[in-house]
């Protein structure tokens, strides 16, 4: 694993950043100010340190579209690409106002007509005015999220390289899979592996877990400890080089009754899920497949998009309309989950990172799942 942080590569970074200047064009935004950290490293192909976890806005970064110079916050040159000079570098202050004197000093502050923002803070809302004095605030986020939906070439490499660090973790894990190991250990067998392979991040918490003969979507209800006769879910992801890979599966230990016919109900979920991954389709087919397949949607988002962290779309039966209204689109990559459950046997939990292109679905995760 290289100790040393470097930008993200040049083509990967530059057509993002094209992608977020077309999109500018389009929401007719001279400025945009980013806080997000996924937006700043979507951006600047800076991988900044020391910003982890939930902190209030911040203008971490200015993107002015009549030139394309990009303004980053960074007291330091380490991991910035060469297309950000240093004098376009500036430094955190404990005062807000010194950072509205820096950006009022930008090329094109003073005759902004419209500025978005990704987020904003009420003492934001009055500082920003001082900084574009003639621009109008405005939702910079959904520029953002139009282009971050669609990923670049660069990006589904980028993509692949994440998931297979996942899968890497999902296969020491199954592989320390036997009664009586704790899901704790199998959840530190799949963090070793990733680890190895240069990743220190994972992107969620639960990684093993028994699940539940009693109700769906719970773990069950014991120790912790793997027993005969168990059906045990891993959810492997991995955050590498800024982008998320994610796999899900499922693997019963020993002999379960009854658990073949439910993997089969789950190979026919995921055909008709992975059916409705086609350009121009509605998003909303995605939910429409557990319908046609007799089983009840999960709580959690059906699809998400993977990327930079948590991309659009978001396909949740909480969001009917949201999901209506969506179209998927060539280029778009989703973490698709399929669940299933039968009362006195367990779950079968599968998540698969999709790649929707011109011509249909591309599967990029390879790990192997249990069959009957």
């Amino acid at each position: 694993m290289s100790v040393d942080v470097c930008p993200d590569d040049r083509a990967l970074r530059s057509g993002r950043r094209q992608r977020a200047l077309v999109q500018m064009a389009a929401h007719d935004l001279d400025v945009l100010v980013l806080g997000r950290q996924a937006n700043v490293r979507y951006v600047t192909g800076t991988p900044q340190l020391w910003v982890a976890g939930t902190r209030p806005f911040g203008p971490s970064c200015v993107l002015v579209r009549a030139t394309g110079a990009v303004h980053l916050l960074s007291t330091w040159d380490e991991g910035v690409p060469d297309d950000i000079p240093h004098e376009h570098l500036y430094g955190i202050s404990w005062n807000p106002v010194n950072t509205m004197a820096v950006l009022k000093r930008i090329d094109g502050a003073a005759t902004a007509r419209r500025v978005g923002t990704d987020a904003l803070s009420p003492a934001f809302a009055k500082l920003l005015p001082t900084a574009f004095p003639n621009a109008q605030l405005v939702d910079g986020e959904l520029a953002m999220r139009a282009a971050r939906r669609i990923k670049t070439a660069e990006e589904v490499v980028a993509l692949r390289d994440a998931v297979a660090v996942a899968e890497a973790g999902l296969a020491a894990a199954v592989a320390g899979l036997h009664p009586g190991v704790r899901e704790g250990t199998l959840a530190g067998a799949m963090l070793e592996a990733m680890a190895a392979g240069g990743v220190s991040t994972p992107s969620n918490q639960d990684v093993a877990w028994v699940t539940s003969r009693d109700h769906p979507w719970r773990r069950a209800g014991t120790d912790g400890r793997v027993n005969d006769g168990d059906l045990v879910a891993f959810s492997a992801g991995a955050l590498a080089g800024g982008y998320t890979g994610e796999v899900g599966r499922t693997w019963p230990v020993g002999r379960v009754r009854g658990c073949g016919a439910l993997y089969r109900r789950w190979d026919g979920l995921f055909a008709g899920l992975l059916a409705a991954c086609r350009p121009g389709v509605r998003a909303s087919e995605l939910l429409a497949a557990y319908e046609a397949a007799g089983e009840p949607p999960p709580p959690m988002p059906v699809a998400r998009g993977l990327g930079m962290g948590f991309d659009p779309p978001v396909v949740s039966p909480h969001l009917p309309h949201s999901a209506a209204e969506e179209r998927l689109e060539a280029g778009m990559v989703l973490a698709v989950t399929g669940y299933v459950w039968e009362p006195g046997v367990g779950a079968v939990f599968g998540r698969e990172a999709v790649l929707i292109t011109a011509d249909g679905p591309e599967v990029l995760t390879s790990s192997p799942a249990w069959r009957p």
